[in-house]
């Protein structure tokens, strides 16, 4: 059994400024992460089920929940298409031979660009905050060339 995803000791905003509308943000969309690698270990098509278990397991914030659970919805909604595009964008790789976490944060963030309320570069660096925070470095670097290919695909970069 895999170990439950959880944040990396020590990593911090970089000095900037941030509002509390914006970590609300980020936490909502590391909330709806959660969900989306759980669903994605046990059975993706039950994606908003299990978001439901894993935030009433967490009891998040309401306004972080709505957050998450409106990203949840839409790669429920739209997640063979949002899946398609994406292996159109990752050249040589099938979106199965990713790891939970990478596969997961992919899937977040192109639901973020679907949905166009959030400017293309702060869905991308929030993406890829995710992939260090909760993979690796080199899960950062790959997740930041896959959406900015899929980002210039869409025309929004």
């Amino acid at each position: 059994m895999q170990e439950p995803l959880a944040p990396k000791q020590g990593r911090r905003t970089r000095g900037r400024k941030v509002t509390r509308e914006e970590r609300m943000e980020t936490r909502g969309r590391a909330r709806a992460l959660q969900a989306l690698y759980a669903a994605d270990l046990r059975d993706l098509t039950q994606v908003k089920r299990i978001a439901t278990t894993v935030f009433d397991d967490l009891a998040i914030d309401p306004a972080e929940r709505l957050f998450a659970s409106r990203l949840i919805a839409t790669v429920a909604d739209r997640g063979a298409v949002l899946d398609a595009a994406l292996v159109e964008v990752t050249a040589n790789w099938r979106l199965e031979r990713l790891g939970a976490i990478e596969r997961s944060v992919l899937r977040l963030a192109a639901a973020e660009l679907a949905r166009e309320e959030t400017p293309v570069k702060v869905v991308l660096q929030e993406a890829v905050h995710l992939a260090e925070r909760y993979g690796t470095e080199r899960s950062a670097r790959f997740v930041n060339g896959v959406l900015d290919a899929y980002a210039r695909r869409l025309g929004r970069l």
